[in-house]
């Protein structure tokens, strides 16, 4: 190899997908709001691999553009042998992680495999900046075409840096969520250099309006029975009750500890306090019971047991009263002391163009993705069958674009990018071979996925009773048979891959 490679590591390359709880601000003070991939949990003493770095394009469709910036990636050549396959793992809308270089599913598979692994940073997220602030104007560069190009030519590079330049070394894609898709995508756009993907709790078809989000939420909370759903309802109408006089508006903000006083007068704060209260109910649902290390343990400690309990236990107050032990629990979860609910603020953070504010973190720049190419907006639209109220609409969704981005970036101008990333990847109608699709059926995300087979080639896995990229974490005792079955499934077709012609 021209570069060396530590002895200790091995090539596998991953891009890490953050996907998280809403797809609209990525942070809001510390609280994930989309579809966020949490990290995996190391061992003590682990050593990290250090940073790694790529001279890339800044536009990839303009050759007079002649802009370059620097990218970051990470290699594990530890279970590396000669002529031993390419991992790559996609990174998407957050920091890469360097534990996933450690530990995760797919390493297993490295080590199965004899694999070289990579980890390469999404542009404009965590380290690798192609431009000097987060402007509109900038942020043009922005998009998963320009992302896939990005690996298109990594992969190119890292083959000749490393010398992994054998006719029989393969090469497979990894990604879970955003990057399960660019996993997807990527086979479909590039496929004379991938030869399989495995793309985990994919959103495969970018829709406006995805309200169907809480129709899997609410059929989740409902495997406990009758009462939790019931309960939130009761909830959601007394804290609308309140909302009406002074005094009850007042109450509220006591209750659920909001940082500032609730301005009533749009109705943007209240559809944001809306939105925040099923949040809490969101994200432990999609990240029910996996195993990653994530912030107060959501997915492990915190479950859908757990905020139901509270909610049917009638020893412990009204339902509204539950509702703001779900709340306290949920703010201790993330050491909040305060629930951060201001419109204004939140716009105000995702509005900053500077790569140090704290909508850096990927809250700006997976907004803008939101806004002109996927949708993906978690609504309330789903109507009465669902108990947390009719007041986080579509509306309320365009308005964050048009409040953070201007005034262009209204219905018309998302929905035309929404049907350009449907025909440019070919949404629910794609065409590719050698991919496989896990989701789970705990996990509100794979609405949007294939969770039946694509094609005998490309097939689906669709685990009962898991949630958000489980299969992608280190496997458990606890693991459900399903999860097993799915993984090792997962590394019979990795090496029906490598062994295809």
């Amino acid at each position: 190899m021209s570069a060396p490679i530590s002895t200790t590591m091995k090539i596998c390359v991953i891009f890490v997908l953050l996907n998280v709880v809403s797809s609209l601000p990525h942070f809001f003070r510390g609280r994930p709001k989309h579809g966020m991939l949490g990290a995996p949990k190391l061992p003590p003493g682990s050593i990290l691999p250090p940073d790694m770095w790529i001279k890339q394009k800044l536009t990839h469709f303009n050759d007079a553009d002649t802009r370059t910036w620097q990218q970051r990636y990470f290699v594990n050549d530890t279970f590396y042998k000669p002529n031993g396959p390419i991992f790559v793992m996609i990174g998407g809308e957050g920091t890469a992680n360097p534990a996933w270089m450690l530990q995760g599913a797919w390493i297993e598979y490295a080590k199965t495999y004899n694999a070289i692994c990579f980890l390469l940073e999404h542009r404009y997220y965590g380290k690798s900046h192609p431009t000097p602030d987060l402007s509109v104007e900038n942020l043009q560069f922005l998009s998963s075409e320009q992302a896939l190009a990005d690996l298109a030519y990594f992969i190119q590079y890292a083959k000749h840096k490393y010398k992994l330049l054998s006719k029989d070394q393969k090469l497979i894609t990894f990604g879970g969520s955003y990057p399960g898709s660019l996993s997807a995508w990527f086979r479909v756009k590039y496929p004379h250099l991938v030869d399989g993907a495995v793309a985990t709790s994919a959103p495969i078809f970018a829709q406006l309006d995805f309200k169907e989000y809480l129709q899997v939420v609410v059929s989740s909370l409902a495997t406990t029975g009758p009462g939790c759903n019931k309960n939130i309802k009761m909830a959601t109408d007394a804290v609308a009750q309140m909302l009406k006089t002074d005094t009850g508006r007042k109450n509220v903000e006591k209750m659920f500890k909001l940082c500032d006083p609730l301005d009533t007068s749009e109705y943007v704060d209240a559809a944001n306090l809306f939105s925040n209260l099923a949040g809490n109910f969101e994200g432990v649902v999609q990240y029910n019971k996996d195993n990653r290390a994530f912030e107060g343990a959501i997915g492990t400690n915190v479950t859908i047991d757990t905020l139901c309990g509270i909610m049917n236990d009638e020893s412990s107050g009204s339902p509204i009263d539950r509702y703001a032990k779900v709340n306290d629990l949920m703010m201790s979860t993330y050491s909040q002391k305060c629930l951060d609910n201001s419109y204004n603020k939140m716009v105000g953070e995702l509005k900053s163009t500077a790569w140090n504010a704290s909508a850096s973190e990927g809250g700006r720049q997976w907004t803008y993705q939101t806004c002109t190419e996927f949708g993906f907006f978690q609504t309330s639209d789903l109507g009465d069958v669902q108990p947390f109220g009719n007041f986080f609409n579509l509306n309320f969704a365009i308005q964050q674009c048009v409040d953070v981005f201007g005034t262009k970036f209204n219905q018309d101008l998302i929905q035309q990018g929404i049907n350009r990333t449907n025909t440019n990847y070919g949404g629910f109608g794609m065409k590719a071979t050698k991919i496989v699709f896990p989701n789970g059926s705990i996990d509100p995300w794979h609405f949007l996925g294939f969770i039946k087979d694509l094609s005998y080639e490309s097939p689906a896995i669709y685990i009962q009773g898991t949630a958000h990229c489980a299969n992608m974490y280190p496997a458990s005792d606890d693991d459900l048979p399903q999860l097993v079955e799915a993984r090792a499934t997962i590394e019979k077709l990795i090496g029906t891959w490598l062994k295809s012609n």
